[in-house]
């Protein structure tokens, strides 16, 4: 019964790293920067990619999470009063959507929980199990 705890262990890792993609996300919602070449650049929002773990026949072994930059990072916007601007007044921001972040957030909730439920399901089975062999002996 060790198999369901460890899938759901590497479940509950992929959903601390949403979270975590998530809460960078919106800290640095207005980390800007400049869209000036070799200049420093503004914050780049983060996403994670998951890739199923699987052994040599197939079968599921759990999932691997992974940050990884976010599609057209950063957008246009207009302060010219900022060290970044260029010449039109214009510096760079980070492409986050604070609606996209609260779904992804309440996603990483709901992985929490039932990966949760899966390890608890596990031990309730592993002591029913315990029991029954006791019962025999």
């Amino acid at each position: 019964m060790i198999g369901p705890i460890n899938i759901a262990l590497t479940g509950l890792n992929a959903a601390s790293k949403q979270l975590a993609a998530s809460a960078s996300n919106i800290a640095n919602l207005q980390t800007a920067g400049s869209l000036e070449e070799g200049a420093q650049a503004p914050y780049t929002p983060l996403r994670t990619q998951q890739t199923a773990q699987t052994d040599n026949e197939g079968n599921g072994q759990g999932v691997t999470s992974t940050f990884v930059p976010k599609n057209d990072p950063f957008v246009p916007a207009y302060d010219p009063d900022s060290p970044f601007a260029n010449n039109e007044g214009l510096i760079g921001m980070p492409n986050v959507d604070l609606a996209e972040e609260a779904v992804n957030l309440n996603l990483a909730k709901i992985q929490y929980k039932a990966n949760i439920k899966t390890i608890e399901a596990t031990s309730e089975l592993n002591e029913e199990l315990f029991r029954i062999i006791d019962d025999k002996a």
